[in-house]
């Protein structure tokens, strides 16, 4: 295998070095030019607002969980403890059987917990892998934000929890209880009120973000924002990430060219809201800018916007919301913000000998099977020589039996001792990566089903916006080449 060479680095006229290092890079999928693009939109939550996960789903878990005792369900639920570290983005809940998955991208399940109860490879196979999977149908739900994190760390305690004590459950209307109590959790204020009155606590405010923005101004390049938060939220929350970053901009808004508010996404990029405007409350087809709009739709703002197809590269979170229906409803380029790639980053790392040995024992492994099936083909062709009953020299082919024998058992052994060790070396990573789950691009040694939607809908792929920022408004994208097995 030819060694990959790496990427040779120049120092930019500002003085850094690029390529940038691997944790402030942005990643391609798809080739992209930068000087083509006229427009950049943005998302807000969890694309320009970084939230402290471990915070926002404590407050999440806690709002949930008084409306669902509000419901009836029991009160020893407001005391329990709850796991937010047990879920990652792309997961599907099984809501028929209760069951939390993990696919790879051919929707074979890799790994299941009912509750935390992790599920045998028996289990898994007769409860999904006898028939085609559907997870589009209303049985399954996918966990495609951070924001959904905290309604799989309620369920799985919830079942986990009643089950325990000897209660039925019934696993759809939990789970319809829980998004319907999350849902009016956000709607009431219980959770967007408390981020609100302590932003450091759960908002991570990053230095470079104005930086950004200027420079893709200053590049020539429209800016717009295009959010669900409500317009109060959103003026709080942009106020408090760059209301002050530079003295060139006395107000968040002078960044922007267009805002547009509560816009439903992702009903936005197929639906015919009009626009209304914020302050006069006067609905309009025609965006102008300058001003703070809610609602609206994808067909009137690309028209007011005045750019369209590949000019606009749209950057949010969402899998569903901002990224696949932006690239499925138009031919948008998208970027997508992806906050786990720091600790993928990192044990990507940490571990990379660990990842060069597993690679080394998998090419082993299959070195020796093969080495196996042509001891076992040579001992066939000796036992059909001495089923032939005119067979000269037996004892010189019964010889020959043993030493293929012999060979057989130790190959065996050897497949053994790499399966062994192969299983250990990946458990081990898996857990360096999640403790349940594993990586969150990976499922075994095939991209997971968000790997996939990643590859498949995000045209680049970074940790967050400001990463932006290392690169020139002009920069060309370049994705690897990609091979097909047999070019390998």
């Amino acid at each position: 295998m030819q060694e990959r060479l790496p990427a040779p680095e120049f120092e930019s006229p500002t003085g850094s070095v690029f390529p940038p290092p691997a944790g402030r890079r942005v990643y391609c999928n798809r080739n992209m030019r930068l000087d083509q693009v006229k427009a950049v939109g943005f998302d807000m939550d969890y694309t320009l607002a970084i939230y402290r996960q471990d915070e926002m789903d404590r407050q999440s878990i806690e709002a949930t969980v008084r409306k669902l005792v509000e419901r009836g369900y029991p009160e020893e639920l407001l005391t329990m403890k709850y796991r937010t570290d047990f879920p990652i983005r792309g997961l599907l809940i099984d809501r028929k059987r209760g069951n939390v998955l993990k696919m790879d991208r051919y929707r074979y399940v890799k790994r299941a917990y009912h509750g935390f109860r992790k599920l045998t490879r028996e289990e898994r196979r007769s409860a999904y892998h006898t028939r085609r999977l559907r997870p589009g149908t209303g049985r399954y739900h996918w966990v495609d934000t951070l924001y959904g994190l905290s309604e799989v760390a309620v369920y799985a305690a919830v079942v986990d929890h009643m089950e325990t004590h000897g209660g039925s459950v019934d696993y759809g209307r939990l789970f319809t209880d829980i998004r319907e109590s999350a849902d009016l959790s956000h709607q009431d204020g219980s959770i967007l009120d408390s981020v609100l009155a302590d932003l450091p606590r759960y908002v991570e405010r990053d230095p470079e973000l104005g930086v950004l923005l200027h420079k893709l101004r200053s590049a020539g390049k429209r800016l717009f924002l295009l959010t669900n938060s409500g317009p109060e939220y959103t003026d709080a929350m942009m106020s408090y990430l760059v209301g002050d970053s530079l003295g060139e901009y006395p107000s968040w808004r002078n960044y922007f060219d267009y805002v547009v508010t509560a816009s439903k996404k992702p009903s936005f990029f197929m639906g015919k809201a009009p626009f209304i405007d914020v302050e006069s409350g006067i609905e309009t087809r025609q965006a102008e800018r300058g001003r703070i709009y809610s609602g609206g739709n994808f067909s009137d703002f690309q028209r007011s916007l005045g750019y369209a197809g590949d000019e606009v590269l749209y950057v949010g979170d969402h899998i569903y919301g901002d990224v696949l229906r932006a690239k499925k409803e138009s031919t948008w380029r998208t970027a997508m913000i992806i906050q786990e790639m720091d600790d993928e980053l990192r044990v990507l790392r940490e571990h990379a000998l660990s990842f060069e040995r597993s690679a080394s024992l998998e090419q082993t492994h299959a070195a020796v099977q093969d080495q196996l099936r042509e001891q076992q083909a040579r001992l066939k062709r000796v036992e059909r020589k001495l089923g032939d009953p005119e067979i000269a020299e037996k004892a010189s082919w019964e010889a020959k039996r043993v030493l293929h024998r012999r060979s057989i058992d130790r190959l065996r052994s050897q497949l053994r001792e790499l399966d062994a060790e192969r299983l250990e070396l990946d458990d081990a990573l898996d857990r360096a990566f999640h403790p349940f789950w594993g990586s969150v691009f990976k499922a075994g040694s095939e991209v997971s089903s968000f790997g996939n939607q990643v590859e498949q809908y995000a045209c680049i792929y970074t940790s967050r916006a400001s990463n932006l920022a290392q690169y020139s408004p002009m920069h060309y994208f370049e994705s690897p080449r990609h091979r097909m097995p047999h070019e390998t």
